[in-house]
């Protein structure tokens, strides 16, 4: 494992956040859900009331550090003076949640082959495998309006989220949210698994749908066995050690 760069001139728990967020960008490019310089994750700033971390526009997941995210307030302005611009649409997506959501803390959006496959879909996600059924009943759907830009699609969005916290956009992808990293990590990763079973199983032949009482107990079932730690927590930190091994430069 590698050692804890040295800490910039902040508050600890910013920087921490700041070190998670970037450990969880080379993490997905790692799992190859990077999208080039597109796509975005967002954290909110510990004791910092409408502020979060975005992903710097125009770099990698690949070259995302602990010191070079972006941080900006729910008005999109930036509160770091960070030379990098800020992806519009990603704003414009995820400030609504932030705004509305005190519990959305971490917020993921992917364009995986998989979860766009199964967003393109008119069934949307099926009850055919262990991850999917997980969240059957448990996901929401927004119908495809063009690149997120506009800030009146937020309102729509918020509305078809309702009380759930994972949603398929039609057409263009995944959108997961969570009241921890850790926890929207482990729920994407269930999603993918699911996106890509989904995908597999109608390629090879006619899915078998799991019975709705079946899943009633299956979900049941997962509620009774989170750890102790908090959800997605040791998942999360043994991919940290994973991209710790390859490329440390993440920490800086």
């Amino acid at each position: 494992m590698a050692t804890a760069a040295k800490r910039p001139d902040m508050p600890a728990a910013e920087w921490a956040a700041r070190q998670q967020l970037a450990a969880c960008y080379r993490i997905f490019d790692h799992m190859g859900w990077s999208e080039l310089i597109y796509n975005h994750i967002t954290l909110r700033v510990p004791q910092e009331n409408g502020a979060f971390l975005i992903n710097p526009f125009g770099l990698g997941y690949d070259e995302v550090t602990a010191s070079n995210l972006v941080k900006i307030d729910i008005d999109s302005q930036v509160l770091d003076g960070s030379p990098y611009p800020v992806n519009r649409a990603g704003f414009t997506q995820h400030s609504v949640f932030h705004r509305h959501l005190p519990d959305a803390h971490c917020i993921i959006h992917t364009h995986t082959t998989a979860g766009m496959a199964v967003s393109a879909c008119a069934e949307g996600l099926k009850p055919i495998s262990f991850y999917a059924a997980a969240f059957i009943g448990r996901i929401a759907y927004h119908d495809f309006e063009g690149i997120t830009i506009r800030a009146d699609e937020g309102e729509r969005l918020i509305a078809n989220l309702g009380d759930r916290r994972v949603m398929l956009l039609r057409n263009h992808g995944t959108l997961v949210m969570a009241g921890s990293l850790p926890e929207a990590f482990l729920t994407h990763w269930l999603l993918q698994r699911a996106c890509e079973i989904q995908v597999a199983a109608g390629a090879a032949g006619t899915p078998i749908d799991i019975p709705a009482e079946v899943i009633a107990v299956h979900q049941r079932d997962l509620s009774a066995v989170q750890l102790p730690v908090g959800p997605g927590v040791p998942d999360f930190q043994t991919m940290v050690r994973r991209i710790d091994r390859i490329d440390p430069s993440w920490r800086d």
